[in-house]
Formats: C-alpha cells, structure tokens, sequence
C-alpha cells in the first residue's frame, strides 16, 4: 500500500534519516505552494529562492530539537499533536524573524498560509503513515470493540494507553455519575450502565475493562455481579497507585480474579501484633516453601527479625524461597540473616540441633499434607507427618524452651470426614495438651479455611480448564468452600499467633462461604463465554463428578458454639475440649502401631475416640492395605 511496505522492517535510525529527507524537500515544497496560493501565479520570481530553501535549514533542527523525530508513529496521540504545533510554529517563528531581519523577499500573507500548511502537512503525513501500519498490522479490520467501565482519570489513562494497540478499539465510556452522561472524552461517548445491552449488540462488544481502581472490594463485587449475565469478557485494571509507582503499566490488565469475585476487604493489620513475636527474634518456618508458609516467611522478613530459618521438606520449593528472600533482602536493604535447611519435621535430632544452634524464639508450623483425596490414599504419610510431625516439632520447641509456638491449622479439622482433616485436629490436640506441661512455651493454633491460589487449589484448575476449552470439572453441585487470600491468613496467622496466653484455638472470619458451582459460572461468564445449558447450547460445560472420597459438602470453623470475639475483627477464640498430654501420648503410640500394620480400620476408629465428631464415611481408598 502506497508502495510503503520497504520502510517497515527499516531500522529506527534509518526510518528517522527517511523522515527528515522527506520533510526537507516538503518544506520547501509548502514554501512554494504558499506563494503560488498568495500570488495565483506559478510564475515565481528568483528573489523569493533565498526565503524558500532557508526554511528546511532552519524548521528541521527545531523539528529533531522538540522530539519531532522521537515519536513512534504507531503510537502516536493527542500529545504528539501538541508537539507538532509548538515545533512549526517555533521553526517558523524563526524563518519569520529571519526573513525580516535580513530583509528577504516572501510574501508576509504567504507565511501565514506556509504555517497552516506545514502543521497539516506534518500532522497528515503521520497520520497516514500510522494507518497504514495498524492497516498492515489487521488493527481496523480485526479490532475488538472495548468498553471502558469508569469515566475517571484512570478510564481516560487506559484509553490513551490502547492506542494503537492492535485488535483493541476502545467504543465507548459506562460510569455511574450522571453528570458524564452523554459527554464525550476523546471523541469516545459516556453511556449510562442500562445502556451496556444496547451497546454490545451495536458495537459487537467483545470485552469491558474496569478501570475504577478506586472501588472497594464490596463495590467491584457489585459490579462484577451486575456484569455476569452479559457475553462478554471482563478484565480490571490494577490500582493507580501500582501504576503511578511504576510496578506495572497499563499492559498489564488482567483477568479478573477470584479476589474481586469474593468482595472480601481486607482489615488493615495490626503493625504491634505483626511484630511482637518476629521483630529482632530468631523465627523458624516449618514447611516454608509451601503456600501458607512462603508467604510467612515474606511478611516475616518485612518485620525484621534478627534470623529467619526456614524449614523445608521439598528441595525445590525450598530452593524456590530462598532465591525470592535472598532477593527481597537485597532489594529492601535489610541485614537479616537467612537460614535454610532441608528437613523433615519428623527428624527430632535435627530439629534440636537447629533450634539450639540458633536459639530459636518463634516456630511457625506451617508443615503439613494438605490435599485431602491425596492423604485419602496414603493415610500413613498423612497422619506421621501431620499428627506426630507437629508432635514432634512441638515436643522439641517446649522442651527447648521455645517462646512462642504458632501453628497453621485448618477449617477441615471440624467434625472431619477424612483423614488429613482428622490429622490436623490431632496436631492440634497435640499443642493443647503440650500447653498443660510445659508453661515456658506459648502454644497457639490458628483455623481458617481455603486459600486462593494454594497448591491444588480450584480457582487455577478452573481458569485451566476454561482455558483449554473445558470441560470445568465441580464435585458437587451444592458443595460450599470459605475463601480467603494467602497474604490475609499469613498476616492473620502472625497476628493471631501475638494474641492469647497460650493453648488458644483461633478462628479467623472467612466471610461467607462460597457455592463452588456458582464460583465457575461466574467465572466462564466473565471471560465471555456462556455455559452449556441442557439444550447442549454454550461454550463450557460445567461437569459434576461426584464426591471424592473424605471430601464434605461444607466446611466449618467452630466444633461447639463456645467463641469469644477478639480485640481483632477478623479473630476469633474457640473453646475446645481436649486431653491430657500422657493420655494423648499412648493413644498416639497404639495409633504409630496400627499405621505401621496398615491396619487402617483400626485407626478411623482411633480416630473417632481421640477427634470430636470424627465421621468417615467413604470407606478405606489407601493403596496399601493391611498386612
């Protein structure tokens, strides 16, 4: 087109020595035809020569001086509009000023006439020239129409930052102040939320941008709410004080995500709470490279402890933190000493070693198996490294006289259907009988329910699958999960873990609990995309396969309804029953005997003495049956 395709693969400097040739020669040429318009005679006189070919000379180094040259045309805005106006009328400013100090023959009208010339020259030139590349590129005749939800700063930013990009056309501004309605900001119009429907089917819109960064969690979950049953795909925009910082740009909108889904404000922490048990103190993280415990060790480090050890059973995961710490100590300038150790947290020998080698004042056990069709199937490994390994590791902190014990428990050991739930409760039945002998420690427990974006969690599987083109696979149709950000329970963790005198359970707020079938429509929905309906019509099928074994159709937090509230809004203090410390250690020893046989019938009824409301039901899957 235009015979301009050999400029594209030029290189930028080339590019550049091309447009001021071309400019060069076009000056002079708007240099003429202004006097021919002025005169209506293309018989010049020779005296006008001088002014003519003193104006490239003169208009180009202020053209390259105001960055004329630096502007990638693809790209190019409003501003550069600015640009080209302050850089001509500047040039020709100074031809004007010469041609009257040196006396020189041009027309003055004519001048007049060359500037308003050149500036459309200029401006056109580029004009066309950006055109042809988003025409060469598909940008015109493959272009997504965008909405623009936010009529703010924020919303008229990320207009000009989509400029140009390819595939993307912004069409038109949705906000909430009436006073916008019908007001057009860069030629884009302002419509009001009732007219989206209208909006899709004119504009074929394909996708809507939330670029109102300043929305609570509450309001975003309205609008996402408001949103779902449209067909198209939604994306936010991340907060102005990350843009203006510089921590992301404007390339970087994303997906929605769970967290928006939720609604969920988080409750500013507690800066004395967060630093009580870590600020200057020796702190040691079991199972550090896992989800919970990674992101322990990262608020950890922020509160500046004297040492952070961090305990891990896996080499890569524990490979995995120690270049992020080891990054962010550099990056924060922070003199904390860091410590990692491969170990199990069953290994008793090693853990005395490091805890009096380092005179360890804080232990955040955060070690355990998780998943709970996994310990369903290896019920052995399960309940050795969840019960007796935090046993163990508590043992050893108490005899030792560690300070403060905090573990990370959770909302699967309430009234357990399976093991790994069964196991946890076992753990903390464990501290709360250690608490009765030894008083120099203080053991605390700390319960709360899923967290978004763990290992094996279902918010990736689902974004997964929805991604390959499904189906999104869901266990139960009414099955009820809590939900919570892995920074908010690590902070809640460490600031649960500075309350209490010692032997406390704490339960923290979750929110509302959440239909995990709800939770993948909405997100089919708003990727836009629709969901199979029976008449087999949609994009992704939502598949139900069935329980798996252990697993519960709801979560809880509390055994009993004994809970008292906390100085904390989102903390919680359960009352739980338990037993004594030699009671629990030969139950324990009959429990090691009958793993070891892999007698496991045996165990669920164990289980069932030592663990209130304990109620498995789906029978014994482990691959390894008794001897």
């Amino acid at each position: 087109m235009f015979g301009l395709d050999w400029l594209v693969p030029l290189p930028r400097w080339q590019k550049r020595a091309v447009s001021i040739i071309v400019d060069f020669f076009s000056l002079i040429a708007i240099a003429l035809i202004a006097v021919w318009l002025r005169l209506g005679n293309i018989d010049l006189p020779q005296q006008f020569a001088l002014s003519i070919l003193i104006l490239p000379f003169l208009a180009l180094p202020a053209f390259i001086k105001l960055g004329l040259y630096r502007a990638v045309v693809r790209y190019i805005s409003h501003r550069f509009m600015f640009t080209v106006f302050t850089a001509v009328s500047l040039s020709f400013l100074i031809w004007s000023t010469a041609i009257l100090m040196f006396d020189l023959d041009y027309p003055r009208s004519a001048l007049i006439i060359a500037w308003l010339m050149a500036i459309l020259y200029i401006t056109g030139s580029r004009l066309v020239i950006r055109w042809f590349l988003l025409r060469r590129s598909g940008f015109k005749n493959e272009s997504d129409s965008i909405v623009i939800f936010g009529a703010s700063d924020a919303g008229r930013q990320l207009m000009n930052g989509l400029v140009g990009v390819a595939h993307k056309k912004v069409v038109a501004f949705i906000d909430d102040d009436k006073s916008l309605y019908e007001q057009k900001i860069g030629a884009i119009k302002v419509y009001r939320r009732e007219d989206l429907e209208e909006l899709i089917q004119r504009f074929k819109v394909k996708e809507i941008l939330l670029a109102s960064p300043g929305m609570s969690s509450k309001e975003r979950q309205a609008v996402l709410t408001w949103l779902t049953p449209f067909p198209i795909k939604v994306s936010t925009l991340p907060s102005m004080e990350e843009i203006v910082d510089g921590k992301v740009s404007f390339s970087d909108i994303r997906e929605v995500s769970i967290e928006d889904l939720l609604g969920r404000d988080t409750v500013p922490a507690r800066e004395k709470l967060l630093s009580q048990c870590i600020t200057d103190k020796t702190v040691m993280v079991t199972g550090g490279g896992g989800s919970i415990g990674s992101e322990l060790c990262r608020q950890i480090l922020k509160n500046k402890p004297k040492q952070l050890i961090v305990y891990e059973l896996s080499e890569f995961a524990l490979y995995n933190i120690e270049q992020e710490l080891e990054d962010m100590t550099r990056n924060l300038s922070y003199s904390v000493d860091l410590i990692f150790f491969l170990g199990d947290v069953k290994n008793r020998k090693k853990l005395e070693e490091v805890i009096i080698q380092f005179s360890v004042n804080t232990i955040y056990h955060a070690a355990a198996y998780k998943h709970v069709p996994l310990v369903e199937h290896n019920i052995s490994e399960g309940i050795n490294n969840n019960s007796f390994g935090t046993m163990t590791v508590a043992e050893v902190a108490a005899e030792l006289k560690v300070q403060n014990f905090v573990l990370v428990s959770t909302d699967k050991a309430v009234r357990p259907t399976n093991f790994m739930g069964a196991s946890k409760r076992l753990a903390e039945l464990s501290l709360q009988a250690l608490q009765d002998e030894y008083s120099n420690t203080r053991f605390v427990m700390v319960r709360f329910g899923n967290v978004l974006g763990s290992s094996g969690s279902v918010i990736p599987l689902f974004k997964q699958q929805i991604a390959n083109g499904g189906p999104v696979t869901v266990t139960h149709k009414e099955i009820t999960r809590y939900f919570m950000t892995i920074p908010e329970a690590a902070s809640l963790v460490i600031q649960a873990g500075s309350m209490g005198t010692g032997g406390d359970v704490f339960v923290l707020d979750m929110g509302e609990p959440v239909k995990i079938a709800d939770l993948a429509e909405k997100l089919i929905k708003l990727s836009g995309l629709e969901v199979v309906d029976s008449e087999g019509h949609g994009d992704i099928e939502i598949q139900y396969t069935g329980l798996r074994p252990g697993e519960k159709l709801y979560e809880e937090l509390l055994i009993g309804d004994n809970v008292d509230g906390t100085d904390h809004p989102r903390i919680m203090k359960a009352h739980e029953d338990y037993i004594s410390y030699q009671e629990l250690k030969s139950e324990f020893d009959q429990l090691h005997s009958d793993l070891k046989n892999h007698n496991y019938l045996a165990v669920s009824d164990k289980l069932s003495k030592l663990v209130s409301g304990f109620k498995h039901s789906s029978g014994i899957v482990d691959y390894i049956q008794e001897k």
